[in-house]
């Protein structure tokens, strides 16, 4: 009887539906469906490669899809609202640069988020080795020399950068004032074209990824000054760091993990442990590795504290860089 009633109420063909789907409750078990985890990046992107790499394996481990979602566009913006605005469930995170998160806040005047208040921190991925580069035919082979020659030839030397604001451009504005130095910024268009008029001769130094200079830097078209990071890079381990020149230079850009605010906190719990499990394998730690970066683990708590601290930090290098984006 009770089933014609609701055979009534429904429809003969929506309680087939009803009847097939199961019970959909909090009872289910997270998680129960395909999970989505939006990358601030286009796809090829170190961001979306990244993603791609740990939500294979991610997949494999939690026996659900994982689809990445490539929301490109205002220097991650785009991407970060869309994720900030996403259900509360746990079938949306959010996979981005350290330089959207915590840069962005301070270069737009309305970057449509905040990082705190918005955002539940999950956990580091994976941290992104930097570059102080130059082209085969520049005078200094090394922080020390560059440093040298700027002083003798103040304003004289340019770098480029990816554009205003972003993280090669907010590291040469650290290494002048670190280094007490006056060297010409010069944005480009993009990474690639930045480093392509290093190697043509056009300027003579820029901060790079690891994975947008190393086939350059194989080929001899360009030489590594340093690594910007604030420890020495496994892929080039016997490369110095600025840091070792110019104390208390050093940034390390990381990737990590967000669930919008209000996310439950035995998802992120249940995210940050197989985040763990993911980075411990060593499939992906091969696969990080050609792309320049490494696993970052930390606990939520660990990465909560570094997320709050560096904000602090990179408002400062904004501020005293003068740069901003409308």
């Amino acid at each position: 009887m009770m089933v014609t009633a609701i055979a009534r109420a429904l429809g003969v063909a929506g309680l087939g539906a009803l009847l097939l789907a199961g019970p959909v409750t909090a009872q289910d078990k997270y998680p129960a469906k395909a999970i989505t985890v939006v990358v601030t990046q286009a796809p090829g992107g170190a961001n979306d490669t990244i993603a791609r790499i740990w939500g294979q394996k991610l997949s494999e481990n939690i026996k659900q899809p994982v689809i990445i979602d490539n929301r490109a566009g205002a220097g991650g913006n785009i991407g970060t609202v869309y994720a900030a605005k996403a259900p509360k469930d746990g079938y949306t995170l959010l996979l981005t640069l350290s330089s959207a998160h915590v840069t962005n806040p301070f270069l737009y005047k309305n970057p449509g988020f905040d990082p705190i208040k918005d955002f539940e921190p999950i956990a580091p991925v994976a941290t992104a080795g930097y570059l102080l580069v130059a082209g085969a035919d520049f005078p200094a082979n090394n922080v020390k020399e560059l440093i040298e020659l700027a002083k003798k030839k103040p304003g004289d030397i340019s770098y480029g950068s990816a554009g205003n604001g972003t993280l090669n451009h907010l590291l040469g504005e650290m290494l002048k004032k670190q280094a007490n130095i006056d060297i010409t910024h010069v944005p480009y268009k993009g990474a690639a074209a930045a480093v392509n008029d290093v190697m043509g001769g056009r300027i003579p130094i820029s901060f790079q990824s690891v994975p947008s200079a190393i086939s350059h830097v194989k080929s001899g078209k360009l030489k590594v000054l340093a690594v910007a990071n604030e420890k020495r890079i496994p892929s080039m381990p016997d490369v110095p760091t600025i840091g070792e020149t110019v104390p208390g230079f050093g940034a390390t850009p990381w990737y990590g993990l967000f669930a919008p605010a209000g996310t439950p906190k035995d998802i992120i719990v249940f995210m940050q442990r197989e985040n763990e499990k993911v980075l411990a394998d060593k499939g992906v730690q091969e696969k990080l590795a050609v792309q320049g970066t490494e696993p970052y683990n930390l606990t939520t708590e660990q990465f909560t504290a570094m997320v709050k601290a560096e904000l602090p930090r990179w408002q400062k290098i904004v501020k005293e860089s003068g740069a901003t984006v409308d």
